[in-house]
């Protein structure tokens, strides 16, 4: 008995034994060879999972399975994952295998880094991230990461994209939403089927499921990336954040819960009342007063990021910022209105996408889809537009970071989806004017005097330096100088505010070699300093829209003072191009003994059909060799 005992135990040893060591997982060579075909990586299994729990809370569940098949996927062997106080990060997990599939690393919890989620401007935020790094040094490696969040919160439900990168294949991946039928959430599909309905313990379950795909390619000049990409939108009707509940299923109900979170923050001491009274008072119209108290804001206040719990969305009251003389987008925008309010004006607070390249609204699916506050303020047909945030922003100036895109103003019935303001091709200006002296050796000196309006005002940063010390403005002189060699002898940078603002900016360049000279012959490029090289790559079979999001315009008109001992061997034609996307000119003329050249360009907005993506190849490619003509100089003797 003793020694079947024993034999038995030993069976179970050897058993347990052979099982503690771990099958094979996700070995590379299972990969079909046409998923790994231009592919940096591959999801070999994902799984997505949302709950609505209830009215106030959900969990997100993430596990994904990718195989890293070279370094330009290694940025995938890395999982950041953010909490804050109504955030509940459960666990984060992580396991590397080799090749074969065999585990080579399990993350530890002395591996995972626990920090701040500081972004370098907040001054008080409970933002926090853990991170976790499998990085291998021998390719390829797969790496599989899992974790759970709780929200104590009901509000923005995350959205599902099906892939984010056209260089990752997926083998298998699925999104699924639970949820209690009272609950169900509003969902919008683009290049997504609808979802298989189900019941699971007492709750509703739809689900999506995907098998062997590769990703269509990204392709530039596309229309913004929820419109390009496979995904589902996601949004609740009712909701609570942090004890405030209220509705989204329409932007009026949306903008009530937002009008909600703002109630009796508006109330200001009775010496600002009394500052305001003075400053606007013997002004005659509304729009004189807005001005008077932006600039007062302006000067008295300072933009920082707050981001505690539902301080992300909530302004603080506008006594705070009487106190501090500090606030965010929302605290700034909040105390506006309050001053604008006891001056006898309707301002009003009003959210929007804010950024250069996130400027997409969903007008048809209510959400949340802001990341920042403005001010409104309407003026009869027009709409004064008021960013708070900024020290030295123009009054009544949008630019690229708020302009031309739908905004939520909250008004006293709701929300309301407006237009923020968009300038014209010949309003977003660059005009340059510029004397260039030749000499006979090919070197030159010039005075160039250009002048950014509208939109061109902020040109590689423009408008934020031009009120900056000498060695700031000389550094964006010599980077946004387009001449192949030259010393700036002096320069000048001019401030014009306005609604719509323009920055002059005066130089005296030195151009050695220029021009280059040839036996008798001297060569020279007219185009001082706007040649266009820009020619969107070619693709063999366009299929996204075109988006063209730029409106501007250019005229340059370049006078060159020629030595009298040569004269123009070849002078180019004048070129005309017009398309749908947009104008160009160019002429030479010659005007006592002097060449003047004459360039304009103007590109307009517009959404264009794949098939017209030749046509944009063929005009900027007829700009460029337009704007790279040479004008030939001959010597008399």
């Amino acid at each position: 008995m003793i020694k079947k005992l024993l034999f038995l135990y030993c069976a179970l040893v050897t058993i347990t034994t052979v099982q503690g060591k771990e099958d094979p997982r996700y070995p590379v060579f299972t990969i079909p060879e046409d998923m790994k075909t231009g592919m940096y990586a591959v999801i070999r299994d994902q799984e997505v999972r949302l709950e609505i729990k209830s009215i106030n809370s959900s969990s997100y569940y993430y596990r994904i399975a990718i195989t890293i098949l070279n370094p330009n996927a290694k940025s995938y062997a890395k999982e950041i994952v953010g909490y804050d106080k109504l955030t509940v990060l459960k666990y984060l997990r992580g396991t590397a295998y080799d090749a074969m599939g065999s585990v080579i690393k399990k993350l530890k919890q002395s591996d995972i880094y626990d920090q701040s989620a500081f972004d370098g401007f907040s001054l008080y935020s409970d933002n926090r991230l853990k991170r976790g790094d499998l990085s291998q040094g021998t390719y390829p490696y797969t790496v599989e990461f899992e974790y759970e969040i709780e929200e104590k919160k009901l509000y923005d439900l995350p959205d599902f994209f099906l892939y984010h990168d056209d260089e990752v294949s997926i083998e298998k991946s699925s999104f699924s939403i639970l949820y209690p039928a009272a609950l169900k959430p509003r969902y919008k599909l683009f290049k997504m089927q609808e979802p298989t309905v189900s019941q699971r313990d007492g709750k509703e379950v739809m689900q999506w499921s995907f098998k062997n795909i590769k990703p269509e390619k990204f392709e530039k000049l596309s229309p913004d990336f929820r419109l390009v990409v496979p995904n589902v939108a996601i949004a609740p009707n009712q909701f609570e954040y942090d004890g405030y509940a209220g509705n989204m299923s329409s932007w009026e109900d949306y903008g009530k819960w937002n009008a909600l979170l703002n109630q009796g923050r508006d109330n200001l001491s009775e010496k600002t009342k009394q500052e305001v009274r003075t400053l606007t008072s013997g002004l005659k119209t509304n729009e004189e007063k807005t001005k008077k108290l932006y600039e007062y804001l302006q000067g008295k206040t300072r933009y920082v990021s707050i981001q505690l719990g539902i301080g992300g969305l909530q302004p603080f009251p506008a006594s705070m910022v009487e106190e501090t003389g500090y606030g965010d987008c929302k605290a700034l925008s909040n105390f506006m209105v309050a001053l604008l309010k006891e001056a006898g004006i309707k301002g009003y607070y009003t959210t929007v996408s804010a950024g250069a390249d996130d400027y997409f609204i969903d007008a048809d699916f209510p959400s949340h889809q802001s990341n920042h506050v403005i001010v409104s303020v309407p003026n009869g047909a027009d709409t004064l537009w008021l960013e708070c945030t900024s020290q030295s922003s123009p009054f009544n100036y949008q630019g690229r970071f708020t302009g031309d895109r739908k905004a939520l103003m909250i008004t006293e019935d709701g929300g309301k989806l407006v237009n923020t303001h968009r300038y014209s091709a010949d309003q977003n200006a660059q005009t340059r004017i510029a004397d260039v002296y030749l000499d006979l050796n090919g070197d030159a000196t010039a005075t160039v005097k250009t002048t950014y309006a509208g939109t061109r005002y902020e040109k590689a940063g423009l408008s934020f330096i031009l009120d900056n010390k000498y060695d700031e403005q000389k550094k964006w002189v010599q980077e946004n100088t387009e001449i192949p060699s030259f010393d700036i002898q002096s320069f000048t940078m001019t401030n014009h505010k306005a609604a719509l603002p323009s920055a002059v900016v005066t130089l005296n360049l030195g151009l050695k070699r220029y021009a280059v000279v040839n036996g008798k012959r001297v060569f020279l490029t007219a185009n001082l300093m706007n040649r266009s090289t820009y020619i969107p790559e070619k693709t063999e079979q366009r299929k996204t829209n075109i988006v063209l999001r730029g409106n501007a315009a250019d005229l340059d008109t370049i006078r060159y003072h020629i030595p009298e001992s040569i004269y123009p061997e070849f002078l180019p034609e004048p070129v005309t191009i017009k398309s749908k996307f947009g104008e160009y000119e160019s002429q030479y003329k010659l005007d006592q003994g002097n060449l003047i050249y004459i360039r304009k360009m103007k590109v307009t907005r517009g959404e264009y059909p794949p098939e017209a993506y030749k046509e944009l190849i063929d005009f900027y490619k007829a700009v460029s060799k337009a704007d790279n003509t040479k004008v030939v100089f001959l010597s008399k003797t």
